[in-house]
């Protein structure tokens, strides 16, 4: 399927968006300038992520109570089950219930500084299913949670994985977000094992701009993402040459995006690193149009 064919089409695309939370001045700037160039592009909602262990708790809170008074936009909290008693995490549910917050996404989160294996806190949320159910307890919210079209780095097998994404459904999730995955066939696939195993809630890939190619693949080796060959010969040679990386990365984009929507997807979600532009042009490449904001 080519971008013609998409933007002549019937199916409209809708994007969101993950922007990170800010730890310096400099790079609270940087945020919100990616929020302010992507608002005009109407996400259907955009996420802000949480920090290993929950260190960028109050930095979470801070930007998604802001995004909610100063913008257009619907935020999705990240909330973690690691390092914090039950109580403490439902405080901070009810913190964004009262703040106009009506979306988290629930996440297990790995360990403080990404070191060790997950441990539950032993007062805390076991797991994010039983962290969903205490969400739902105390709102009404969209609770998004996440899928690993290449199998989650601790998980035995894709069925397990498989198992736990429809625990999580059934614990009220509304939505599972895709760990970026350059494969559009295995992220196909997992969406028709999950429909075959009963999940019928909306399947939303992830997809990762990648200009800092050597970045990307540090993250897909965390996560357990494949960094194929063909992808790193477009690379290739060009680490000091920003802008011709530029255009790589939006035409790997828009091209995935248009392989994903042939094979029946409508929605796609972006990682974008706090770095807006290559998301942007990907978007207008795909018909997205950018709406003039009300002053």
């Amino acid at each position: 399927m080519s971008l013609k064919s998409i933007l002549s089409g019937g199916r409209p695309i809708k994007v969101s968006f993950e922007f990170s939370p800010p730890k310096t001045p400099e790079s609270e700037e940087q945020l919100w300038r990616a929020i302010r160039r992507l608002e005009p592009l109407a996400p259907a909602f955009v996420s802000v992520t949480y920090g290993a262990g929950g260190s960028t708790r109050e930095r979470t809170h801070a930007t998604v109570k802001r995004i909610v008074q100063e913008t257009g936009l619907a935020p999705a909290a990240h909330l973690t089950c690691v390092a914090a008693p039950k109580l403490e995490i439902d405080e901070i549910v009810q913190a964004y219930w009262n703040a106009g917050v009506r979306h988290i996404v629930a996440l297990r989160g790995d360990m403080p500084d990404m070191v060790g294996a997950y441990q539950a806190h032993v007062q805390g949320y076991a797991s994010t299913p039983e962290l969903i159910e205490g969400i739902r307890r105390i709102g009404d919210f969209e609770v998004s949670v996440s899928f690993y079209p290449e199998r989650h780095p601790d998980s035995p097998s894709f069925g397990h994985d498989l198992d736990i994404l429809k625990r999580k459904i059934d614990a009220g999730a509304t939505r599972a977000i895709g760990q970026f995955c350059f494969d559009s066939d295995k992220v196909a696939r997992l969406r028709d094992n999950a429909a075959a195993e009963g999940i019928n809630v909306p399947i939303i890939p992830g997809l990762m701009p990648a200009t800092n190619f050597k970045g990307v693949q540090r993250m897909a080796a965390r996560c357990g993402a494949e960094v194929p060959a063909w992808l790193a010969r477009l690379y290739d040679g060009l680490d000091d040459d920003l802008e011709a990386r530029r255009i790589v990365a939006a035409a790997v984009l828009a091209e995935q995006v248009a392989e994903l929507h042939a094979r029946g997807f409508d929605q796609f979600h972006f990682y974008t690193l706090n770095q807006p532009d290559l998301t942007f042009a990907a978007c207008r490449l795909l018909g997205i149009p950018s709406q003039e904001l009300a002053s």
